[in-house]
């Protein structure tokens, strides 16, 4: 047997507070950029869902615990899910605490085709520092940059570079690392010197500005496949455009 291929889309945006509506903006801005997506069932027990009557107003109670619970869309053989939580200003940038909002969705025609939008409108709605949506083989690949060995740094693969964990990097708008679709927020963009008209031409043609002035730019066309040696190499070439993703730039 096979298993699907997945997409996981992540964005860090400021703590939720008390009755945040944008937990509700987040879960609607995934329905509003995949068509027939209805995210409208909690998770019970064994891996069941069981539909919400009162989807919205579950979201807001639920900011009172600060986290998005688990929410899909109720279709076991098609699963697509959301949940988001608080994380301590203890193991945050900057020492801030933020939202950690994370999706993960099946790496199918249609999902490919909307990942743009959806993360645009989850960052948007998240009002996000940054995030990425990005194929989950890749996905691990990146995670290796990050993730402490046994006898102490990270062990990166593929010849990318070990980044700094999240509570090492000096502010919540620099990214932490990159992915195949990236978000970034207006501050985010300043504070990577996103974009240089004389640098950035390639990157450009694949970027939008959002309606808050920040920007989804993609690193390739297709989805992100470091097996690809013309994929790897983007990747590669982004991490020396943006030094300061990751916490790697001088101080």
């Amino acid at each position: 047997m096979t298993l699907q291929k997945c997409l996981d889309l992540s964005v860090y945006a400021p703590a939720l507070m008390a009755h945040d509506d944008r937990t509700v903006a987040v879960v609607r801005g995934m329905e509003g950029a995949l068509p027939g997506l209805r995210l409208e069932w909690k998770v019970g027990e064994g891996g069941h869902p069981i539909k919400l009557p009162q989807r919205d107003g579950w979201l807001v109670d639920a900011t009172t615990r600060g986290e998005i619970p688990l929410l899909c869309n109720g279709n076991v053989s098609y699963p697509l899910t959301v949940s988001g939580r608080n994380t301590s200003g203890r193991f945050g940038p900057g020492g801030q605490p933020l939202l950690d909002v994370r999706a993960e969705l099946p790496l199918d025609t249609a999902v490919i085709a909307a990942a743009g939008k959806m993360l645009e409108r989850v960052g948007e709605g998240a009002r996000a520092f940054w995030g990425h949506a990005t194929p989950d083989g890749a996905a691990l690949d990146i995670a290796y940059q990050t993730a402490p060995t046994l006898e102490g740094p990270p062990s990166p693969r593929r010849g990318l570079p070990a980044l700094k964990l999240l509570e090492h990097i000096r502010a919540p708008e620099i990214p932490y690392y990159l992915g195949w679709l990236n978000y970034w927020s207006a501050a985010a963009a300043q504070a990577i010197g996103f974009p240089d008209p004389a640098r950035d031409a390639e990157l450009l043609s694949r970027s939008r500005r959002t309606a808050s002035g920040g920007w989804v730019v993609q690193l390739t066309d297709a989805p992100l496949d470091l097996d690809d040696p013309a994929h790897l190499d983007a990747l590669l070439r982004a991490y020396e455009r943006f030094p300061e993703i990751g916490g790697r730039a001088a101080p």
